[in-house]
C-alpha cells in the first residue's frame, strides 16, 4: 500500500530568482525537499516533503567511509502553455533500483517515490522557470546512515529528493567540445560499479577531467578498464558517432550506465530512419575512420547537458577536428527532436511525457 506523505511547511521561503538567464546549474535550491528513511523494522516509511535543510550526520556516519551512495538526475519542464511535464520519470526510478541492488541499499517502491515527487513538484511548482532552455532539475538520492566504522551494508538509510531551477548545463550551449582520450586512468570495469550511477564512479572521474582541462579539453573519453582499447562513456555521458551514416555507440557491458537519454536517442534515431548500432567499438577505428572521412559526427548524451557534439578529439598528441568544429546535422536534429518532446513543443510518439 503507498505510503501517506506528510507535509511540513518551511517557515520562511526564499526568494526566487527573478533574472532565468543567470540561472546556471545546480547552485540555488527550492524551499523544500522529499524525504524517506529505512531500517529493518520498518522498511522504507515517513515519507513527507520538509523543508530543505542541512543534513544532521554523525562523524561515523557510514556513507562518509564506505561510500554506499547512489543517486539520479531527471528534469521538469515547463511548455509553452505554462503547464508542466516529466521525462520518463520511472525509468530514472527503476534504475536507481538497479543501483540499490549493486550497492548492497535496499530497493524501494518506485510508486512510492513518484508520489513523493509528484507531491514535491506541487508544492514547488512555481520553481520551475519558464525561459527556454531552462528546467527544474530533480536530484533524487540514497545515502548510508548508519553511525558505525566497520565494512558492513548499512542498516539504516535516507532517501531524498532535492530540486534546483537551471538553466542549459554548458554555458556555450550547443557549441562543440573538445575531448581528451584518456589512456591511463579508468573509470570503471565490468563486474564493478560501472553501470550503476554511484557517487564512487564520478569521483574516479575528477582526476583525469583535470588533466583534460590543463590540456584545454572540456571532457574525457574513456576507454575500458582492461584494455584501453575500447570506447566506453565520454565524461558523465553516453557517446555516439555518426560513422559511415549510421549511428554506432558502444553497447552496454556492464561498464557503462543505461543512460536514459541514450536509449531515447537510439528509440528516436531508428524512427527516424537512422540504422543504429550497438557494439564495441576500438578508439582505433575511430580515429581511422576520422582520418578516412567515413566519421562524420560525434555527440554526448545525457540529462544535464541532453546532447553535447564534440568538436574535436585528442589521443595520443593526434588531433582530430569533427563536423568542421561545428554542430553536424544529425546531431542536431536529434537534440531538436528529444529537447521538443521534452519541453512540449513536439508530439510525444513514444509515450514518454507524464504531464502534471
Amino acid at each position: 500500500m503507498m505510503q501517506e506523505i506528510q507535509f511540513v511547511r518551511a517557515q520562511t521561503l526564499k526568494a526566487k530568482p527573478q533574472d532565468e538567464s543567470k540561472l546556471g546549474f545546480g547552485r540555488i535550491f527550492t524551499d523544500h525537499m522529499f524525504t524517506m528513511r529505512y531500517d529493518r523494522e520498518n522498511g522504507w516509511h515517513d515519507a513527507k516533503v520538509e523543508p530543505y535543510r542541512a543534513l544532521s550526520l554523525e562523524p561515523s556516519c557510514m556513507v562518509l567511509h564506505y561510500g554506499q551512495a547512489i543517486f539520479e538526475g531527471l528534469k521538469c519542464y515547463r511548455r509553452e502553455d505554462g503547464g508542466l511535464q516529466l521525462f520518463r520519470p520511472r525509468d530514472n526510478f527503476e534504475r536507481m533500483n538497479t543501483s540499490a541492488e549493486r550497492l548492497s541499499i535496499p530497493t524501494f517502491d518506485v510508486e512510492d517515490a513518484m508520489a513523493g515527487l509528484l507531491k514535491l513538484l506541487e508544492i514547488e511548482k512555481d520553481w520551475a522557470p519558464s525561459q527556454r532552455d531552462t528546467s527544474l532539475y530533480i536530484r533524487p538520492f540514497i545515502i548510508a546512515t548508519d553511525p558505525f566504522v566497520g565494512v558492513r551494508a548499512s542498516n539504516t538509510y535516507l532517501f531524498c529528493i532535492i530540486l534546483s531551477p537551471v538553466g542549459a548545463y554548458y554555458a556555450n550551449g550547443l557549441a562543440p567540445v573538445g575531448i581528451y582520450v584518456e589512456d591511463q586512468y579508468v573509470r570503471a570495469v565490468r563486474g564493478g560499479l560501472g553501470f550503476a550511477k554511484t557517487a564512487a564512479n564520478y569521483a574516479a572521474s575528477l582526476k583525469a577531467g583535470e588533466i583534460a582541462h590543463q590540456n584545454g579539453y572540456a571532457q574525457v573519453l574513456w576507454l575500458d578498464g582492461v584494455e584501453l582499447k575500447y570506447v566506453e562513456e565520454v565524461g558523465s555521458m553516453n557517446i555516439m558517432f555518426v560513422l559511415d551514416g549510421k549511428i554506432v555507440t558502444p553497447a552496454l557491458n556492464g561498464s557503462i550506465l543505461s543512460g536514459i537519454t541514450r536509449k531515447s536517442i537510439l528509440q528516436l534515431a531508428a524512427d527516424d530512419g537512422f540504422e543504429v548500432e550497438e557494439r564495441r567499438i576500438a578508439i582505433e577505428e575511430v580515429v581511422r575512420a576520422a582520418e578516412e572521412g567515413r566519421l562524420q559526427e560525434a555527440f554526448g548524451t545525457g540529462t544535464a547537458a541532453v546532447v553535447s557534439p564534440v568538436g574535436e578529439l585528442c589521443w595520443n598528441g593526434k588531433k582530430i577536428i569533427l563536423s568542421g568544429g561545428k554542430i553536424g546535422p544529425v546531431t542536431q536534429r536529434l537534440y531538436d527532436e528529444l529537447t521538443g518532446i521534452q519541453w512540449g513543443r513536439e508530439e510525444d510518439r513514444f509515450g514518454w511525457v507524464l504531464k502534471l
